[in-house]
């Protein structure tokens, strides 16, 4: 490959780690602030210790969250500028107001009241401090309607015209927010965040019953991040079927990628099930196929012998990286079956009275703490790598959209970005796993106090 070849890809790979870890900082408020929501209920209206207890525990994990996410998410958009100077330059008018807005209306209101619902214990009323959480809880979604909106765009573009220097021109920001793809893509990220949320919350809790057997405030977790499970996996699988009809008619050769489908099935058959293949980008083809006949169309078009296009009607310039939308798809899916079948298995234990009890299922959760955001990740995988090679599907190429910047100095920021983030994300996970294995005081007052977790 030649320098510019080389600068093209560190970029992507740039930005691709960037956004892996700022994401999932992301949908970890998202998904946490719900659960707050319902913490502090349970303590302002019932009273109930165990709920006071979860709230001042998650509540300083929600708050480092924040502030890691806020630095992440600033040096994740600094890139726009940096790397893709041709896509800003181009596209400014479209992704500028709906980044903007975000900011205006939603990176604000968190940042600023999530210090308030932090230090506002003891300090205003409970029932002002609840309202501010709701808000805070507000905010995160907010954030995630505004940012999934330009991202939806760039998947589906609507409502522009484009101007004698090729500048993207918006007809009107209503036109912006129909994207095609927007509401499917909004509701799978959010139920993602909430199910990421709710192992990650399961797992802690699970650890924290393994060395604290009987700590109420943990049991409540538990229980609280299993219901949610319960009904947000499910609608999960819903959404995502909702999803990928988008994407077959919007993004075919993306739904090609997932299903590895270079050929079209022969005539009368539908179109198989791959459970496991080794794309073959070069050969155009796969190896090594375990598929179940016709078995995809009946998730992809309700019947055994619907087709979708294959890619071997696309240009290769158009065809996007097919093996890692192809297994990232996998294990997405996978765990979200996965996902599904713990969630049941616990149910059948809470309802039998073992749940806070069985060290083989409680490790066992622990375990599946990083499953709800290893399979969003792998979605985004999908998302992202399958638009290749546009920046703007269909119409702005990748390739046209990096700045002209040399290879030494791309080399440079990418090191010290890389080393930023590792040591940023290494000091907030063993804060993270400090915080975890300390006991929660009897009387945890205000969260100021609280803070001293000892070492």
């Amino acid at each position: 490959m030649n320098d510019a070849e080389w600068v093209l890809l560190i970029a992507r790979v740039q930005f691709a780690l960037t956004m892996a870890m700022h994401i999932v900082l992301a949908a970890l408020t998202m998904g946490l602030a719900p659960l707050l929501v319902w913490f502090e209920a349970r303590w302002l209206w019932q009273k109930n210790t165990a709920a006071r207890d979860a709230l001042h525990f998650w509540i300083k994990i929600f708050s480092l969250t924040v502030a890691v996410g806020a630095v992440s998410g600033v040096v994740m958009e600094f890139q726009f500028g940096t790397h893709w100077a041709a896509f800003s330059q181009q596209t400014g008018g479209m992704i500028g107001p709906l980044l903007f807005y975000e900011v205006l209306t939603a990176f604000f209101l968190e940042s600023a009241l999530t210090g308030v619902m932090l230090f506002g214990f003891g300090r205003i009323p409970p029932h002002v401090h609840f309202a501010v959480t709701c808000m805070v809880a507000f905010g995160a979604l907010l954030s995630a309607f505004w940012i999934l909106a330009a991202n939806s765009w760039m998947q589906t573009p609507v409502g522009f015209t484009r101007d004698d220097a090729g500048h993207f021109v918006p007809e009107s920001i209503i036109l912006l927010l129909r994207a095609p793809s927007f509401p499917w893509r909004f509701a799978h990220m959010v139920t993602a965040a909430l199910i990421g949320s709710a192992y990650f919350m399961m797992g802690i809790a699970a650890w924290r019953l393994l060395r604290f057997p009987g700590e109420m405030a943990s049991q409540l977790m538990l229980k609280s991040a299993l219901t949610l499970t319960l009904l947000a996996v499910p609608l999960q699988m819903v959404t995502g079927d909702l999803h990928g009809e988008n994407t077959l008619k919007y993004q075919p050769a993306k739904l090609a990628a997932i299903e590895g489908s270079w050929q079209p099935p022969p005539q009368g058959e539908g179109e198989p099930l791959r459970l496991f293949a080794w794309p073959d980008q070069k050969a155009q083809r796969n190896m090594a196929e375990i598929l179940v006949p016709s078995v995809a169309s009946l998730y992809l078009r309700h019947n055994l012998t619907g087709h979708i296009k294959s890619l071997s009607e696309f240009p290769r310039a158009d065809q996007p990286p097919v093996a890692p939308v192809f297994f990232a798809f996998r294990i997405m899916v996978g765990l979200g079956v996965l996902m599904l079948i713990t969630s049941l298995v616990a149910l059948m234990q809470l309802k039998r009275g073992r749940l806070n009890h069985s060290a083989k299922l409680l490790r066992w959760l622990v375990c599946m703490t990083p499953s709800g955001f290893t399979a969003l990740i792998a979605g985004w995988v999908v998302t992202e790598v399958g638009r290749q090679p546009w920046t703007v599907y269909g119409i702005l190429r990748t390739s046209e959209s990096v700045s002209p910047l040399s290879l030494t100095s791309t080399v440079i920021i990418f090191v010290a970005i890389l080393v930023v983030y590792a040591s940023g994300f290494t000091l907030g996970l063993r804060y993270l796993l400090r915080h975890a294995s300390a006991p929660i005081p009897d009387k945890p007052g205000m969260v100021a106090v609280a803070l001293k977790t000892p070492h």
